[in-house]
Formats: structure tokens, C-alpha cells, sequence
């Protein structure tokens, strides 16, 4: 390791040095916007003349109004504008998503056994083991004699006619 570490207490000191004039960076671009937003209302808004009679002012309070009526209108309007163009933008996104598809990534081919994969799902808390042949029945084939009773159809429907009575009575 050619490298030399930095120290924690190195680090934490650079750190917070470059939080400090992060933060004094922040204080100085506030001070200029307070200051840019002083110099744009004093160019663009005088102050108004409250000097004169009453109808002077209400002459002057009408334009007030008239321009406040214009600045909401178009702010509206830029309101539409932005909202109008977002939904574009969504649709052209949705559609480029559609076009394109999206891309399954290729897989890749793993070799586990079962009991591996249910290890590795599950836990190690938990034995499961998937060797389905192990707890299978052994199943005896038995031949069954059923030519003998095909033969005697007769005793087959005596007993069914029975069984048909015993509904019937009941």
C-alpha cells in the first residue's frame, strides 16, 4: 500500500471546512438575490405618488389593479403552457417506452439443486429437502380378477336394484 490513508479526524476536519464555506457560499447567493429582486422592483415599480386628491389615488389604485389583473393572467397562462408541455413530455415518454420495449436481461444459466435453491430462499433456520422420490409410497401392482365378475352381470344389477329400494323407502 503505497497509498497513505487519510485519518478519520483529518477527514472529518476537511469535511466540515468545506460544509462552512458551503454555507458561506448559501448566505452570500441569498444577500444577492434579495438584492437583485431590490434593484428589479425599483427599476420596474416605481414607488406610486400618493400625493393629491382622492380621486387621484383611486385613479391610481384602478391601475394598480389593471396591472395586477394582467401579471395573474399571465402567470396563468405560463401556468398552462408548463402544464401542457409536461403531459406532452409523458406522453412522448410513455410512447417511447412502448416502442422501444423494455429490455429483459439476458440470464444467465445457473446450475443449483433444489434443496440448494430452498437453502438459499429460506435460510439456514429452516430444513426443507426437496427429494420428492424418497417419501413416494412403494405401490405393489396387484392383478385383479375382475373377468371372473364380468361374467355374473346378473348379481351385479340385483345388487344395484337393492340399493335403488332402500333410497326409495326412505
Amino acid at each position: 500500500m503505497s497509498e497513505k490513508k487519510m485519518t478519520s479526524s483529518r477527514r472529518h476536519h476537511l469535511k466540515s471546512l468545506i460544509l462552512s464555506i458551503a454555507a458561506n457560499w448559501i448566505e452570500e447567493e441569498k444577500k444577492e438575490a434579495i438584492a437583485a429582486k431590490e434593484n428589479h422592483m425599483a427599476e420596474n415599480c416605481p414607488a406610486p405618488d400618493l400625493s393629491g386628491d382622492q380621486a387621484a389615488l383611486m385613479e391610481t389604485c384602478k391601475k394598480l389593479a389593471a396591472i395586477l389583473d394582467r401579471l395573474d393572467e399571465e402567470r396563468y397562462d405560463a401556468e398552462a403552457k408548463v402544464g401542457k408541455a409536461d403531459k406532452e413530455i409523458e406522453d412522448l415518454k410513455i410512447k417511447v417506452v412502448d416502442l422501444v420495449g423494455v429490455k429483459k436481461p439476458a440470464l444467465k444459466k445457473v446450475r443449483m439443486s433444489a434443496d440448494s435453491m430452498l437453502a438459499a430462499l429460506l435460510g439456514s433456520k429452516h430444513k426443507v429437502t426437496m427429494d420428492l422420490r424418497s417419501s413416494l409410497k412403494q405401490v405393489k401392482k396387484e392383478v385383479k380378477e375382475e373377468s371372473a365378475e364380468a361374467g355374473d352381470w346378473r348379481k351385479n344389477i340385483e345388487d344395484k336394484a337393492d340399493r335403488k329400494k332402500m333410497f326409495e323407502t326412505s
